[in-house]
């Protein structure tokens, strides 16, 4: 007898191969039959009318602490994704040393835009080796999660307080070698770092993997390569890439043997040049054998920043001074016409570079404020309220800012969301040079709702605007991403192979309104989206979502390298 029969549904498999009518069987957590199934089940699913696909593949998560205190890894899981990867941007909360635990906990907060109150109350902190921690996560999680070792906590964990402003000595960069091949050896899938200038730690220093000398780089990067089944990931820079960045990439690539995926390329009508410049480093490192693939959001990304985090805000000129103070001394500050003046030339000056465009006060609306006489802002352009009030858009957020103790939600104009913006950013979607990805889930709770990456683009991209097939689009968010990491048997509907599955209407798969939650530890909230349209969600055989419910089960299973991926060669 069978586990289960997904019965009478239109089979999408992953591979791009044109939808069909069919049955699924499973049994002990795999694919056993595929077309007519006629074996009885103890559980049969009618997905009559219903599109039956491979569960969803997310490769860029921030999930590392989620893990601990939510196993279900939502609102990711409600979405129909079944397989993530975290530990991205050299961001691991593994390998961990006791002295170390503080250092990560708020540069996590600061930089993912984790609220410090639930990495305390939620993350038991208690593990040493990548192993013990992935340890910990066993038989915990509703979803499979695999994840990279992080630059920053390797250096932080090796030099101590030295991390953060100093190169590593050559006994400190072997010993951060070891210390990753033996994470890697652990489980660990990858290593992953970053030097993108938006990275900076709860003290306002860029985070530790922006101190590294370009041979640690290609070093780290060359540590994988003896380990089946790893991948690499890095944020160069913001922005177009120079020569030297591209160089980088390349040289990380070749150490490795591995493709190197980076994040994020945002195509833009506004600025149609920026990322086909940054595509051209893939071309660079094809010329001399490396790969460099990336990541894309397929919809437009929405931003919520405010002044207490200050994340955004410190990438421009002038800003990370003041932002990096504390509370009360940067409320100060903001209130000194000589320091708003700075900084606001600053966010208007040619260093701002790409930047420069998300800093045009007077089209930034006012989206949440915490202090009541301040609702009649809310849903404002800062422009509108100046107007209003008789001054200029910058000193505007200031002084609302100011008046909320920072908190107040502005939201950059980020334009994208009509049909053109949507069939620029489908230009590059069929190129090898890209992948779709790049949710972020788990980070950045009161800033992005790209959590909802999957059900949002089909949604957007399929069912309303057409820009590609459905099966064209179920592929690019699972088997490209999973072939990619070398996820074995996982990314398509095959016999023999993992049942992750997920059953949606296609009619209406959707994001549902963005609202706040507060259901973290410590009472802190994030941004939330209900899924819409994902009726069933299967992981390992089991199921653990039906009609937008959660059913209590978690067969995820902890994703490691050499056993649960292998490895996928440059060429």
């Amino acid at each position: 007898m069978l586990d289960c029969v997904i019965r009478g549904g239109m089979i999408v498999d992953g591979t791009g191969a044109d939808a069909r009518p069919g049955d699924i069987g499973v049994r002990d957590g795999r694919i056993v039959a595929i077309g007519v199934v006629d074996e009885p089940a103890r559980q049969e699913i009618d997905a009559s009318g219903k599109i039956v696909a491979p569960g969803f593949v997310d490769i860029h998560t921030h999930y590392d602490a989620q893990a601990f205190w939510d196993g279900t890894l939502s609102p990711s899981c409600y979405h129909g994704v079944t397989s993530v990867a975290g530990g991205h941007c050299g961001f691991s909360i593994a390998p961990l040393v006791p002295d170390a635990a503080e250092y990560l906990l708020t540069m996590l907060s600061r930089v993912e835009g984790m609220p410090v109150e639930s990495l305390r109350e939620g993350v038991p902190w208690s593990w040493t080796s990548f192993g013990e921690y992935l340890d910990l996560l066993e038989g915990k999680l509703a979803i499979n999660a695999g994840f990279l070792v992080g630059h920053s906590s390797l250096r932080r964990v090796v030099m101590g307080e030295d991390a953060v402003g100093k190169e590593a000595t050559e006994e400190q960069l072997a010993a951060m070698v070891c210390l990753l091949e033996e994470s890697i050896e652990a489980g660990g899938l990858g290593f992953s770092s970053s030097n993108a200038p938006t990275h900076n730690d709860a003290d306002g220093q860029p985070v530790p993997s922006r101190h590294a000398s370009r041979d640690e780089f290609v070093a780290l990067a060359g540590a994988i390569e003896a380990h089946p089944g790893t991948v690499l990931e890095f944020l160069p820079a913001v922005g177009p890439f120079d020569d030297e960045v591209k160089a980088l990439v390349t040289d990380m690539s070749l150490a490795a043997g591995r493709a190197l995926n980076w994040n994020v390329l945002v195509p833009s009508r506004f600025m149609p040049d920026t990322h086909l410049q940054q595509l051209s480093a893939s071309d660079y490192a094809a010329e001399r054998g490396g790969r460099v693939v990336a990541l894309t959001l397929p919809q437009p990304m929405t931003l919520r920043i405010n002044l207490v985090s200050g994340f955004i805000f410190d990438a421009l000129p002038e800003w990370p001074e003041v932002i990096k103070l504390p509370l009360e001394e940067r409320k100060k500050a903001l209130a000194d016409p000589a320091v708003r003046a700075r900084l606001h030339a600053g966010s208007q000056s040619e260093e701002a570079g790409v930047m420069r465009a998300l800093a045009v006060w007077e089209n930034m609306k006012v989206d949440e404020v915490f202090h009541e006489e301040l609702a009649p802002f809310r849903g404002r352009t800062l422009g509108d309220i100046a107007q209003e009030l008789g001054t200029t858009p910058f000193d505007a957020l200031c002084d609302i800012a100011l008046r909320d103790d920072l908190k107040t939600s502005f939201m950059p104009n980020i334009p994208g969301n009509d049909d053109e913006g949507w069939k620029f950013r489908a230009e590059v979607w069929d190129d090898p040079r890209v992948l779709i990805g790049a949710s972020d889930a788990g980070a950045h709770l009161d800033m992005i709702d790209t959590f909802a990456l999957t059900s949002a683009f089909l949604a957007g991209a399929v069912r309303e605007r057409k820009l590609l097939s459905l099966e064209s689009a179920v592929q690019k968010i699972t088997d490209a991403p999973a072939r990619l990491y070398g996820l074995k048997e996982r990314g398509r509907l095959a016999e023999g192979w993992f049942a992750d599955i997920v059953v949606f209407d296609f009619d209406t798969v959707g994001q549902g309104p963005i609202h706040t939650r507060a259901d973290l530890p410590g009472g802190a909230s994030r941004l939330y989206a209900d899924a819409e349209g994902i009726e069933h969600v299967f992981v390992n055989g089991v199921e653990i979502v039906r009609a937008g419910v959660f059913t209590g089960e978690y067969p995820g299973t902890v994703l490691r390298s050499g056993r649960d991926t292998e490895t996928v060669e440059l060429s």
